[in-house]
C-alpha cells in the first residue's frame, strides 16, 4: 500500500485548517491538507457571510414601517420577490465561497491538496478513503461541525431544514417553526418573518440569543415576541398534519406548519475520523481532551481546531485556533497562547451581544451591574430603534470591567469596544475618561458605564470627566 511521508498534515480545509495551514507552509515543512466534502468554509457557504446577506435584505424590507412616521410616503407600494431574493444571497454566498477557495486550495501546489477523507490507523498514521496511506510527524484536526437533527426527526427529513440548506432554497416556505432560538435559529427565524414567512419560534431554554442576564433575556423576549411568538421552555414534537404539513408540539402548544428549520446546535464531524486508534481519552461526544491555549491533544503531535472542538464555533476563533495550532505544529517546543476576550454576536433587531464574562458566570458578592434602558437614546431615537437594554458588569472593588450582555442597535459595535477594553483590563473609570461624542449610540454605553461607575469603590483620582494631566 502506498505511503506517503510528510511532516505535517491538516485535514479539513475550513477556515481553522486554512489559518493552520497559512502558519505551516512559511516553516517550510511539508505538509498536505486533506478535504472531504464541499470546499469553502463554513462562514462562507452556510454562515456568517450568507446569512448576514438575507438579514440586510429582510431589514431593509422591514423598515418600511416607519417611513409614515419619517413623512414618508409609498410604504405600502413596496413589494418583495422572494425568489429574485434568495437569488441574490445565492449569488453573494457563490461570490464568497469562490473567493475563499481561489485565495487557497486553487493557489497550492500540485500534491499539497488532496481531496478525499481520511481515517486514523495510527496516531501519526492516516488512510485515504482512496487507499493512500500519509504518514506524518503532526497532524491537525480541523473537520469542523454539522447541524444536528434529532433521530426522532428522521421520517421527516425532506421537510427539515438546517443552515446547511436553506442558503439552496429559490423559495420560503408559507409557514415554519424555528426549532432552537439560538444565534443561527434567532437570526432566521427574525428574518423569514419579514420576509413574510409565519413563524414559530420554539426553545427549550427560557431566553433566547444565548442570553443570562434576566433584564437582557426580558427585554429581547418582548421586543422580538411582538414579531413572531416565542414558545420557551419546552422541547419541539414533531408528528404527521393535516395535508402534508407538519404538526409541531412544544408543551401545551400546537402548531402546523409546511417546514421545521433545526437549529438545536451542531455536532463534531469525528464519527469517521478513527479516533479510537489514538489511544487518548475521548469526552463525552467524542472529543480527545486537548488543551484550549495549545490546542495540542495530551503530549502527542496532535492538535484540534475549529468547530470541531465545540468551544467557541466562531470565524474569529477557529482562526486563532488555526494558527495556534499551526504554529505548535512546525515548532520545536509547544507554546501556550492566551485566548482573547470572548464576543459573540447575533445579528438580530436589534442585536443581541455578550462580551467578556456572562452574567450567569458572575460572582454577585463581588460584582457591580451599571444598566442603561435604550428608550430615551437621543440617537436611537432618531434611528427609529430606541428598544433594548446595556447591561455592563465591574469587580466591585477594583473597578476592573468584566463583561456585558446587551441587547440594542449597533451593539455589534459596542460589544467590540468592551471586548478591547476588558482584553486591555481597563477600569469603569478609565473608560469614562475617553472621548464620548454627540449625539452617537455610544453615548448609551456612557450612561450605563456611569451608573456603574457609581456602584464600584475604585474611583479616578479627580472627577471622572476631567481631562488628564500631561505629565
Amino acid at each position: 500500500m502506498e505511503e506517503r511521508q510528510v511532516d505535517v498534515a491538516i485535514i479539513g480545509s475550513g477556515s481553522a485548517g486554512l489559518y493552520a495551514m497559512s502558519k505551516v507552509r512559511p516553516s517550510g515543512k511539508s505538509v498536505v491538507l486533506i478535504n472531504g466534502g464541499e470546499l469553502g468554509t463554513t462562514c462562507a457557504r452556510v454562515g456568517c457571510m450568507p446569512s448576514k446577506a438575507i438579514i440586510q435584505v429582510a431589514e431593509d424590507f422591514h423598515r418600511r414601517g416607519v417611513f409614515k412616521r419619517f413623512g414618508l410616503g409609498g410604504e405600502d407600494g413596496l413589494n418583495l420577490d422572494v425568489p429574485e431574493a434568495m437569488e441574490y444571497v445565492q449569488d453573494l454566498r457563490d461570490m464568497f465561497v469562490e473567493r475563499v477557495i481561489s485565495n487557497s486550495t486553487d493557489r497550492m501546489p500540485e500534491g499539497m491538496f488532496i481531496e478525499g477523507y481520511a481515517r486514523f490507523v495510527e496516531p501519526n498514521l492516516l488512510q485515504m478513503d482512496s487507499g493512500q496511506r500519509i504518514r506524518a510527524g503532526s497532524i491537525i484536526i480541523a473537520t469542523g461541525s454539522r447541524p444536528i437533527i434529532p433521530e426522532a426527526w428522521a421520517p421527516f427529513r425532506d421537510r427539515i431544514i438546517t443552515s446547511d440548506d436553506f442558503f439552496d432554497l429559490e423559495d420560503l416556505p408559507g409557514s415554519i417553526a424555528m426549532v432552537g432560538l439560538g444565534v443561527i435559529g434567532l437570526e432566521l427565524g427574525q428574518s423569514l418573518h419579514r420576509l413574510g414567512c409565519d413563524v414559530t419560534g420554539i426553545d427549550m431554554a427560557q431566553s433566547i440569543g444565548g442570553l443570562s442576564d434576566p433584564v437582557a433575556v426580558k427585554s429581547a423576549i418582548e421586543i422580538i415576541g411582538k414579531e413572531f411568538p416565542l414558545w420557551l421552555g419546552s422541547g419541539a414534537e414533531i408528528s404527521e398534519g393535516s395535508n402534508g404539513m407538519l404538526e409541531v408540539t412544544a408543551g401545551e402548544r400546537t402548531v402546523e406548519v409546511e417546514r421545521v428549520f433545526a437549529g438545536i446546535g451542531r455536532r463534531s464531524n469525528v464519527d469517521n475520523l478513527g479516533l479510537a486508534e489514538i489511544g487518548v481519552p475521548l469526552d463525552d461526544r467524542g472529543i480527545p481532551v486537548y488543551n484550549p491555549n495549545t490546542m495540542q491533544v495530551g503530549d502527542l503531535p496532535l492538535f484540534l481546531a475549529g468547530d470541531v472542538t465545540g468551544h467557541r464555533p466562531l470565524l474569529h476563533e477557529a482562526g486563532d485556533e488555526g494558527r495556534i495550532a499551526g504554529h505548535n505544529a512546525v515548532s520545536d517546543g509547544i507554546s501556550a497562547f492566551q485566548r482573547k476576550t470572548e464576543l459573540s454576536i447575533t445579528f438580530s433587531d436589534p442585536n443581541i451581544v455578550q462580551v467578556g464574562q456572562r452574567y450567569a458566570a458572575l460572582d454577585p458578592d463581588k460584582t457591580a451591574i451599571g444598566e442603561m434602558q435604550m428608550a430615551p437614546v437621543g440617537r436611537a431615537q432618531i434611528m427609529a430603534k430606541n428598544k433594548g437594554v446595556i447591561r455592563v458588569y465591574a469587580d466591585k472593588a477594583s473597578g476592573l470591567l468584566l463583561g456585558a450582555e446587551m441587547v440594542c442597535a449597533k451593539a455589534e459595535n459596542l460589544g467590540h469596544l468592551l471586548a478591547w477594553s476588558i482584553q486591555q483590563g481597563l477600569t469603569v473609570g478609565q473608560l469614562l475618561q475617553m472621548p464620548y461624542y454627540h449625539p452617537v449610540i455610544e453615548e448609551a454605553l456612557q450612561a450605563a458605564l456611569n451608573d456603574l461607575y457609581a456602584k464600584v469603590d475604585a474611583k479616578n483620582a479627580g472627577p471622572i470627566t476631567e481631562l488628564r494631566p500631561m505629565n
